[in-house]
């Protein structure tokens, strides 16, 4: 082997060195990018069970103050009652079958 040989054989060597650390420093990252996925996925999993829950809250809160009739629209709650007496109609149909 001719000493021209010998350091293109080290260079090529050193090249894929580098190469091999680059793709474990890569693979390293992805790694971390993933976990970082996964956590960001679990919070936006919580935030949407919380506002789902505060969205029930409101309704039924909003529920509350149409049936209490403080001198509120009287046609707004006759809507909002009939909207409950078809739900539970559905929900009775539900149980028959």
């Amino acid at each position: 082997m001719t000493e021209e040989e010998k350091k293109l054989l080290s260079t090529f060597e050193t090249q894929l060195r580098h190469l091999m650390y680059l793709h474990d420093e890569l693979k390293r990252e992805n790694a971390g990018l993933r976990k970082l996925l996964e956590n960001e996925k679990l919070k936006n999993e919580k935030v949407q069970a919380q506002y789902d829950e505060l969205e029930v809250n409101y309704t039924n809160l909003k529920t509350a103050t149409t049936i209490s009739l403080n001198g509120s629209d009287v046609k707004e709650t006759k809507l909002r009652l009939s909207k409950l007496v078809r739900e539970v109609d559905k929900c009775i149909a539900l149980l028959n079958e």
